[in-house]
């Protein structure tokens, strides 16, 4: 009789170092991870970083992200349900928390729909506003 093995996911050193560098990034687009990992491995490609953080968000060790203005997909070192605030000048990201507090509010707003997921809030950062 054969034991069935279980196999650990495949972990490469670049998926260790994408997510490190993530998490150091809080928010980044495959383009932001490739600069920041080619530091420390210059011979790394694009498509490597894109598979690498493909594989890592269909495990769930990384999410995604509202995409930038110019559509490329961004991801999310944060793992906890939460909500973002879009600069729409800059294109930073930040995290914030604000769909449970306001959710009454929303509820009455959209008479009888649900909303299902997280909230991105559009706007002008405080250096925007300086600027």
């Amino acid at each position: 009789m054969i034991e069935a093995v279980a196999t650990q996911p495949r972990q490469t050193k670049y998926c260790k170092a994408l997510s490190a560098a993530l998490l150091e990034l809080g928010h980044a687009t495959n383009n932001e991870l490739l600069h920041q990992l080619r530091r420390s491995y210059p011979e790394l490609s694009a498509t490597t970083v894109h598979r690498a953080s493909a594989r890592l968000a269909s495990r769930g060790e990384i999410s995604i992200a509202p995409a930038t203005r110019d559509g490329a997909m961004r991801y999310d070192a944060n793992l906890k349900a939460h909500d973002h605030f879009l600069c729409s000048s800059c294109d930073q990201l930040k995290d914030v928390d604000v769909k449970d507090k306001l959710n009454t509010i929303l509820d009455n707003s959209i008479c009888d729909c649900q909303i299902s997921g997280r909230l991105t809030i559009n706007g002008l950062c405080s250096s925007c506003i300086i600027k």
